[in-house]
């Protein structure tokens, strides 16, 4: 079943079980996966966004909530940053399962390994061999300086 499907099931789930919150947020996700249609035909393009592309949109999702909820536990708004989190946990329900730490070191080896990357001027091929076959499973931010630091940078 393709990305949108699932979303799509989910989003009637949740209308039928009334669950208000989750409701909200898939039609959120939904929001943005047509604003990414929008304007692809806006380019002259008639595309329908791909799984990729709807992983890419789900992590930058999760990565602005992140950051929302950081912004408000340091305002002191704590039910603001409860309702930020529960969304990046419904928003995560639909991504592939994170590396852990390891698991990103040895892609990115694998990944400079593939690319034959020796300088930093090869960062950006190393950073799309592993935007094409990670996305959706590790912070591409926090896989930067790794490449960085493995290309002796």
């Amino acid at each position: 079943m393709d990305m949108r499907s699932r979303l799509n099931a989910a989003l009637k789930t949740a209308m039928k079980e009334k669950d208000s919150e989750r409701l909200a947020t898939l039609r959120l996700i939904n929001a943005a996966i047509k604003d990414r249609e929008i304007a692809a035909r806006g380019e002259g393009e008639d595309v329908v966004v791909s799984d990729d592309d709807v992983l890419g949109i789900l992590g930058k999702m999760v990565k602005q909530r992140q950051e929302s909820a950081k912004a408000f536990e340091e305002g002191a708004r704590l039910e603001l940053a409860e309702k930020e989190r529960a969304e990046i946990t419904i928003i995560e329900e639909f991504l592939p399962r994170q590396l852990n730490a390891d698991e990103v070191t040895k892609a990115v080896e694998d990944a400079i390994a593939e690319t034959g990357a020796d300088s930093i001027r090869d960062m950006g091929k190393v950073m799309g061999a592993l935007k094409a076959k990670y996305t959706g499973q590790m912070d591409f931010g926090a896989a930067g300086p790794m490449v960085k630091a493995q290309l002796g940078c």
